[in-house]
C-alpha cells in the first residue's frame, strides 16, 4: 500500500507534521531525520499502545528515503478542525461560551482518566495539544507523556501551563495533568494564556513555582465551572482531584457524550493497513477535496454542539503552519516498525 505526503501543517525542533493521502483517504505523518528520531520513535512507542475515542488514533509508521534523506514517520488520525486553541481564536471574541468549554473539558478529562489508568502521564496539555476532529476533542501530540513510575524521565512541557511541582522540578505526575487541564479551560474562557505574558520567561516560572497564586478564575463563569476550576487548580497536587473524580463533578458529569460515535465515525481508518478502508473510500483528485468532504461529514458535530450550546463553536478551515507542536525529549522507546524504502511513497508496514 503506497502512501503520498501532502503540504506541511506542522513545524517542531526535531519533526515536521504532514497531510498524506493513501488511495482517497487522508491522515498526518509527523517525520523526522533518522539521527534525531528518538523522541519521535519514544511517541510512536507510547502512542501505539493507546486505544481510546479521546486520544488522537495510531495508524503506523515507516521510513522512507526523501531528498536523499532517511526519515523516520509516524502516522496518525487526521484531525480536520486543528487545536482547540486554533478553534478558540475563531470564534467571536476569541473565546468559547460555557457548554462548549464543558463539552471539550469532559472529552479531554476522558482522555486523561484513560491515560491515567494505564499509568501514563501526558505532561504537557494545553489547547495546542488538543486536536479538534468531526466529534470534538481528542489528546494529541505525545512528545513529553511519560510512565509514572518513569523517575528517570526529564521533566518537560510548557511553561505556561506547568504545575508548581513541575516549575520547582520537584515532581511531574497525574496531578500535573490535571493542573495544566485547569490552565487549558482558563485559555479556553478568555482566549488568551492562564498567566500574564511577562519578558523573562524564569520570572514566570519562579513565580508559578513559589507564589501562592493560582490562573485567574474569569469571573462570567458560573458556580459549577469556577468550583470544577478550583479542584484542578489547586496549588497542593495532593489536594487536586483526579480524573475520575472530575468526571463526576456537576460541571461536566451531566453530559452524555456518544463514545461509540467517537470510535466508529473516525474520519481516518484504524489501522494504515485496513485494505477494506482504503478500497471503499472514493479516489479524490486533490487534497482540497478531501478537505471539502471531511468538512461536509462533521455535520453530525455541529448538530451535537447545537443541542447544547446557543452559540456553536466557529469552524473553518484551517491551514495554520501550527497543527501539532512537536518537541524533543531524552527518553528511551521504540516500537516495532518497517525499514527503509527508496522512494517518497511506499508501503505502510510497522
Amino acid at each position: 500500500m503506497e502512501w503520498h505526503r501532502g503540504h506541511t501543517i506542522g513545524h517542531g525542533a526535531s519533526a515536521t507534521v504532514s497531510t498524506a493521502t493513501c488511495r482517497g483517504g487522508v491522515f498526518a505523518v509527523k517525520s523526522s531525520e533518522l539521527p534525531r528520531s528518538k523522541p519521535l520513535k519514544k511517541e510512536q512507542n507510547i502512542l501505539s499502545s493507546l486505544s481510546s475515542p479521546y486520544v488522537v488514533a495510531y495508524k503506523g509508521c515507516d521510513i522512507t528515503m526523501e531528498n536523499n534523506k532517511l526519515l523516520f514517520n509516524l502516522f496518525m488520525e487526521y484531525m480536520p478542525f486543528g487545536t482547540l486553541a486554533q478553534a478558540t481564536r475563531r470564534c467571536d471574541g476569541g473565546r468559547l461560551n460555557e457548554l462548549t468549554i464543558a463539552c471539550y473539558t469532559r472529552q479531554i478529562v476522558e482522555g486523561l482518566e484513560y491515560l491515567h489508568s494505564k499509568g501514563l502521564v501526558h505532561c504537557d496539555i494545553k489547547g495546542a495539544n488538543i486536536l479538534i476532529g468531526e466529534y470534538g476533542a481528542k489528546i494529541g501530540d505525545f512528545g513529553c507523556a511519560k510512565s509514572v513510575e518513569d523517575s528517570t524521565a526529564a521533566i518537560g512541557g510548557t511553561p505556561m501551563f506547568m504545575a508548581p511541582e513541575v516549575a520547582r522540578r520537584e515532581e511531574q505526575g497525574c496531578a500535573s495533568d490535571i493542573w495544566s487541564l485547569g490552565c487549558t479551560m482558563v485559555e479556553m474562557a478568555t482566549g488568551g494564556t492562564p498567566w500574564p505574558i511577562v519578558a523573562d520567561p524564569f520570572s514566570m516560572l519562579y513565580h508559578i513555582a513559589y507564589s501562592n497564586e493560582v490562573p485567574q478564575i474569569p469571573s462570567f463563569l458560573s458556580k459549577e465551572a469556577k468550583d470544577f476550576l478550583g479542584k484542578c487548580l489547586n496549588r497542593n497536587p495532593k489536594e487536586r482531584w483526579r480524573a475520575s473524580e472530575l468526571l463526576k463533578h456537576p460541571f461536566i458529569g451531566k453530559l452524555c457524550l456518544n463514545k461509540e460515535g467517537l470510535e466508529s465515525n473516525s474520519s481516518s481508518p484504524t489501522s494504515v493497513l485496513e485494505q477494506g478502508f482504503w478500497s471503499c473510500v472514493e479516489e479524490s483528485e486533490s487534497f482540497g477535496n478531501l478537505v471539502h468532504t471531511t468538512f461536509e461529514i462533521s455535520a453530525a458535530w455541529r448538530i451535537r454542539m447545537l443541542a447544547v450550546s446557543s452559540r456553536v463553536p466557529c469552524w473553518g478551515r484551517h491551514h495554520d503552519e501550527n497543527w501539532i507542536t512537536a518537541r524533543s525529549i531524552r527518553v528511551e522507546g521504540f516500537g516495532n516498525c518497517g525499514t527503509g524504502t527508496t522512494s517518497t511513497s511506499r508501503e505502510l508496514s510497522h
